[in-house]
């Protein structure tokens, strides 16, 4: 099981650490809601959780609630750029549909 950030993901998550001048890492996770059922959760902490299962990949810790990882193994976690929009994408090999304005998904 392994949840991972791409190259660009852990260089936006490090720039807003540094910015924010604290923080261990993002937790990433999933939540009831929409019309497609689950909604992804992303958040900057500022501590490690002991029920959180951490992974790091670029200096970068991702921590994810046990409940979540059901639905997000073996995700990726990227940040894109198109045109002037920015922001994180969820790359989820678990993902069976998304709902029409993409804020949330099936699995």
């Amino acid at each position: 099981m392994a949840v991972t950030l791409s190259e660009a993901a852990a260089r936006h998550v490090n720039r807003y650490l540094t910015k924010r001048g604290k923080g261990v890492g993002v937790r990433l996770g999933v939540k009831t809601t929409g019309c497609s059922g689950l909604a992804y959760k992303l958040e900057y902490v500022d501590e490690i959780a002991p029920e959180d299962v951490v992974f790091e990949n670029h200096g970068v810790k991702l921590l994810i609630d046990p409940k979540s990882l059901a639905y997000i193994d073996g995700t990726e976690l990227d940040f894109v750029r198109e045109g002037l929009n920015e922001g994180f994408r969820f790359n989820n090999p678990n993902e069976r549909d998304r709902c029409g304005c993409g804020e949330s998904f099936r699995v």
